[in-house]
């Protein structure tokens, strides 16, 4: 007991010590003390004192877009003559390596913070100075030189376009196109499988398994096409708006220079927006990313509920298909398995869908000349982007690719299903059909054999009509024999 209380009172001490490690930073509003291992400066420090709200951080990406900016911003004004060459190249240096690895330990402030987000602006601004000072004994400020030709309210925007595209280039759009694939050659090995489709969960028309997951594949079609399409005008930034959208203190030809060195940073085309008061004050843009990622929930939610449906059972369910098995499913009940992928992707959608709401409420917030929830935005954006793709890879990797097909169970709901009669209603009328299903579903019997009670149609002319398979093909049961 006293060697633990003794462990105690050392850390306490140790962190004691830690604490009264600091140096003086000043900003226009006096001193301010700051760890002496932070790399950044007096502004952050104010807001990592002001904002203690959550755990919450502004994500990598976004970082790493505003470092890019800062990198792109120092060789446009060196390019034009606002900048020397050896500081833009000290910027750019530094810039480039938080761009490739930010440290979070040096990005500190709550996402709830300033809604323009110049409390991060700064940070980034302050860390790049701090750094260029400690690694080349050399004197740059923050604000005249790291964020020369920038305002916080051109430059956060921008960041959140940036980090978008960049995901979406690097993460979404090839997990959704992997998804696509997976799909496309699960799908051609059950092109002879046929099920009794549903509608409102109830029998209906039979269908080939292939059939069900191609639609699947179409829906996801829509939504990469959907993405795509917004993504292309994320690529028009409002850098070089600064404060409202003018320009002012951006010298002529800033944005042209600052999107070209842009594109050569990172690999990725981006251009000045013909309107950059908009791309300031208004978030409509992400919205629509919001949205086309939510629409893309949707379907993975969908998919999802399918699975679960058909895997069902094993004994009381539909139990068509079987999951692989990838863990015990209960603490209590033994040899129980659940179907955890798309239960856990289902979560995704339904967490994306809340992230959409927020960014809905965001972009409602574009009060004059600037929105002022500008890191909600970037925080959600980003994480929708992030955990859809990661669930993308999930369903398709360790759900769709290897569930197996139960053909004795879809066989027998075939047979049963009484819906199959829909295919004499050219033959013998809507309402002899009906009281064909009735009495089939009522006796527990096979359709056929109550229509070959119930009319004067041969087994054989049965048998074509009431083909399953044959149905999957649509056009008038029969009419080729005919």
């Amino acid at each position: 007991m006293q060697l633990l209380l003794l462990s105690k009172l050392r850390d306490s001490l140790e962190d004691v010590t830690m604490a009264d490690r600091y140096r003086i930073e000043k900003d226009s509003m006096g001193e301010m003390q700051v760890p002496e291992t932070a790399l950044w400066r007096a502004q952050t420090e104010r807001a990592r004192q002001n904002f203690q709200i959550s755990s919450l951080r502004l994500p990598i990406p976004t970082l790493q877009a505003i470092a890019h900016i800062k990198a792109a911003a120092a060789a446009a004004n060196q390019q034009l003559g606002y900048l020397d060459a050896d500081i833009a190249a000290a910027v750019i240096k530094v810039a480039k390596d938080i761009a490739r690895k930010p440290d979070p330990t040096q990005f500190p402030l709550d996402v709830f913070q300033t809604g323009s987000g110049t409390s991060t602006n700064m940070n980034m601004n302050e860390v790049i100075a701090e750094t260029v000072c400690r690694d080349q004994g050399r004197e740059i400020h923050a604000n005249d030189h790291v964020n020369c030709s920038q305002s916080s309210n051109d430059v956060i925007p921008s960041s959140i376009q940036i980090s978008a595209v960049l995901e979406l280039e690097r993460h979404w759009l090839p997990a959704i196109r992997h998804l696509l694939k997976v799909i496309d050659e699960k799908a051609k090995t059950l092109e002879q499988v046929t099920k009794t489709g549903r509608t409102h969960l109830m029998d209906a028309m039979p269908i080939t398994m292939a059939q069900e997951l191609q639609a699947w594949r179409a829906q996801l079609t829509h939504c990469e096409h959907a993405v795509c399409d917004v993504m292309q005008r994320l690529r028009a930034l409002p850098q070089g708006g600064t404060a409202v959208g003018t320009g002012v203190n951006a010298p002529t030809g800033f944005r042209e220079a600052f999107c070209e060195a842009l594109s050569q940073h990172t690999g990725s085309h981006f251009f000045p927006a013909e309107n950059a008061f908009a791309g300031i004050a208004g978030q409509e843009l992400s919205l629509q990313l919001a949205g086309a990622l939510n629409s893309c929930g949707a379907v993975l939610l969908k998919i999802s509920n399918d699975l679960r449906w058909m895997n069902s059972g094993p004994l009381a369910g539909l139990g068509e298909i079987t999951l692989k098995a990838l863990q015990p499913g209960s603490s209590i009940m033994p040899g129980k398995v659940n179907p955890v992928i798309p239960e856990a992707v289902a979560m995704v959608a339904a967490h994306v869908a809340g992230s959409y709401q927020s960014i809905a409420t965001a972009a409602q917030q574009g009060n004059f000349q600037l929105n002022v929830m500008l890191p909600l935005v970037a925080y959600h954006l980003n994480e929708s982007i992030a955990i859809s793709a990661q669930a993308m890879y999930a369903l398709a990797d360790q759900a769709i690719a290897d569930f197996t097909v139960n053909h004795a169970n879809l066989e027998q709901a075939l047979a049963r299903n009484p819906i199959l009669v829909t295919a004499l209603n050219s033959v013998i009328g809507y309402n002899k059909a009906a009281e064909i299903a009735k009495r089939a579903y009522q006796e527990q019997r096979p359709v056929l054999d109550v229509a070959l009670e119930m009319t004067d149609l041969s087994r054989a002319q049965l048998e074509i009509l009431l083909d399953p398979k044959q149905l999957t093909h649509g056009g008038i049961p029969g009419a080729e024999q005919a």
